[in-house]
């Protein structure tokens, strides 16, 4: 067990029409929606003072909170994410029971001493002027409201608030092992998501992230000597008085904000044509050859930026920061968080996933806590893609790896369902294997069943008309099958909802003619490749009826292959020698020793 699951950590490691227009800070698109869809609005205005020794901070958060739901709301929620790093919270007793604890955490929040925690404690909180009660429990603030919130009224919330910055453990942080003093990411209190399931205030357990879209205006009050960098555009120049400077940002359209700062940032730039401008943040004390893989990283950073808006959607921001930072990788609005002394190839990799997310966490922003294949996994397809794109040495099958950690976990016997919360996990590296792996497997192997320019249309078309909407599992195959015409359900049921595996073998041939078995529950068409006793060759395709359609194919179609049908064959025009199925492996069969059968 122990063997499997290090092999799976390994793996798994490796809008509206308006989204593709660019959002400034004065061009903020109106959302076209479709027919009886809505979602919540916030806008936040918060004054920041931050004290880069203790570092502590002040704040003040005015809230403007837009109820577009046709309920009634009685309640409201803040995540609090920073309280997770507390001896005693949830996040670091998970860490230390969970059977594979995630080596970055283990016992380290535990060992924190007062001056190291994390908080955000709240002083006061007012509704529309008048003060109202609430309770802090664990990273969730509830809070109970004076008056109910009305269908389409605008209410505002006033808060002060006091923070202290964690310790680098998980993400967030301070003086991270690089030495970089200041990684803030969710270190507001962030109104939850209420949708049309309901609220979304779940506790932090160190996975995943849901917000709700709005437009930030943010003044920051820091060391005068802090290079800052993170979500938004800079408002005019800098005010310095006593030693401090403020910084002030906005960020239209943005479900997060995010900064890191440190006085010894270098900042460089580098425009992408026609789009945003890139900046760079990494600490002017990195060796050497560091130094120069973030110079080298600069131009590539642009040929990503270029790719994922020619294959996805184009990126509809003035600006994107790569941010030496936080405890690997992570991705925020308008800019990432990496470690950044790494081999350029690593760096390369990692800026090419977390800047993918953009696309997947942050334009399209499926809820990730539900549905972490859908980010994670996406992802992972779109940036092995890229990856690819910028080797000088293509590979035939850059989704390979991916497909790897999925077929491990599949014969592990501790697979759970993608339908799993990012929390419920039993293994971590189930988990990592499920959401990266498995994840992007399951939009590569749509490519299989639909052919590969139905894919490539399928995502773009998913891209534009579910931007800003926080896109559900079935919208990715109803998108598919509006480009298609085809039935697919089954597919989302089969591999995204169940742990039900595919498994074809060959069961005989005789002659001319092949005969086929079905050992998994789940329904695949199949792709076949057979030569023949003179030496030919010739490709076969047999449709599954239940699909009801074919994807488009040189090869020559046979009838249809009922599901419930546990065998199937076919007479060829000649003596078979040799029968192969899927030569292109892009079906993710957990047994292909049965897939081929050569004549002795």
């Amino acid at each position: 067990m122990k063997k499997l699951l290090l092999n799976l950590a390994l793996v798994a490691f490796i809008f509206s029409c308006g989204a593709t227009e660019k959002i400034t800070q004065d061009n903020k698109k109106p959302e076209v929606k479709p027919e009886g869809y809505w979602q919540q609005h916030v806008d936040y205005v918060m004054e920041i003072d931050m004290d880069v020794n203790s570092f502590q901070y002040k704040g003040e958060q005015k809230l403007v909170y837009t109820n577009n739901s046709p309920d009634v709301l009685n309640r409201v929620y803040y995540h609090l994410y920073f309280n997770a790093f507390q001896p005693g919270s949830e996040m670091d007793v998970r860490a230390r029971t969970i059977r594979d604890p995630d080596p970055r955490v283990g016992e380290r929040i535990s060992q924190l001493q007062p001056n190291e925690i994390g908080y955000i404690k709240i002083n006061s909180l007012m509704q529309n002027g008048t003060a109202i009660s609430y309770e802090v429990v664990g990273t969730v603030l509830e809070v109970k409201l004076d008056k109910p919130i009305q269908p389409g009224e605008k209410v505002t919330f006033d808060m002060l608030f006091d923070g202290q910055v964690p310790k680098q453990i998980r993400r967030s942080g301070r003086d991270n092992k690089e030495g970089v003093s200041l990684s803030m990411t969710q270190w507001y209190p962030k109104m939850a998501e209420y949708d049309f399931e309901g609220w979304h205030a779940d506790p932090y357990i160190g996975r995943e992230f849901h917000g709700v879209w709005g437009d930030f205006d943010v003044k920051l009050t820091i060391d005068k000597d802090y290079v800052v960098g993170g979500t938004g555009y800079l408002q005019g120049e800098e005010k310095a008085e006593k030693g401090k400077k403020t910084l002030h940002y906005k960020a239209p359209k943005v479900h997060d904000f995010t900064w890191a700062a440190d006085p010894d940032f270098i900042h460089d730039t580098f425009q992408v044509p026609n789009g945003p401008m890139l900046n760079f943040y990494y600490k002017k004390d990195l060796e050497q050859k560091y130094i120069d893989s973030w110079k080298k990283l600069q131009p590539d950073t642009a040929k990503l930026m270029e790719f994922f808006s020619k294959n996805v959607g184009k990126y509809p921001y003035e600006q994107y920061s790569i941010i030496q930072g936080g405890d690997g990788g992570m991705e925020y609005a308008m800019c990432t968080l990496i470690t950044g002394q790494r081999s350029y190839g690593s760096l390369l990799g990692v800026t090419a996933h977390e800047m993918a997310h953009t696309w997947f966490q942050f334009l399209l922003a499926t809820n990730e806590a539900k549905h972490e294949w859908m980010d994670e996994g996406f992802t992972s397809y779109i940036s092995a893609l890229a990856m690819n794109e910028l080797r000088e040495e293509k590979r035939d099958n850059p989704l390979a790896g991916s497909y790897r950690g999925y077929l491990a976990l599949a014969n592990s016997g501790v697979e759970q369902p993608l339908t799993t919360h990012a929390d419920r996990y039993t293994f971590n590296q189930a988990y990592g294997a499920a959401a990266y792996s498995k994840g992007a497997v399951f939009l590569a192997q749509l490519g299989y069943l639909i052919g590969e320019d139905n894919l490539n249309k399928t995502i773009k078309k998913y891209f534009v008309d579910f931007s800003f909407k926080h896109p559900k599992p079935l919208d990715i195959v109803r998108t598919a099958e509006r480009i298609t015409d085809f039935e697919l359900d089954w597919y989302l049921i089969d591999f995204g909802q169940t742990t039900n595996t595919i498994d074809y073998g060959i069961k005989s041939v005789e002659g001319a003619t092949i005969t086929l078995e079905r050992i998994g529950l789940m329904p695949m068409p199949i792709d076949l490749s057979v030569t023949y006793v003179d030496g030919s060759t010739e490709q076969f395709y047999i449709p599954l009826q239940m699909m009801r359609g074919e994807k488009p194919t040189t090869a020559t179609q046979v009838s249809d292959w009922a599901w419930a049908m546990p065998t199937y064959s076919f007479d060829t025009t000649k003596a078979v020698k040799s029968v192969v199925i899927d030569t292109s492996q892009m079906m993710a069969d957990i047994n292909r020793d049965n897939n081929t059968f050569t004549k002795e």
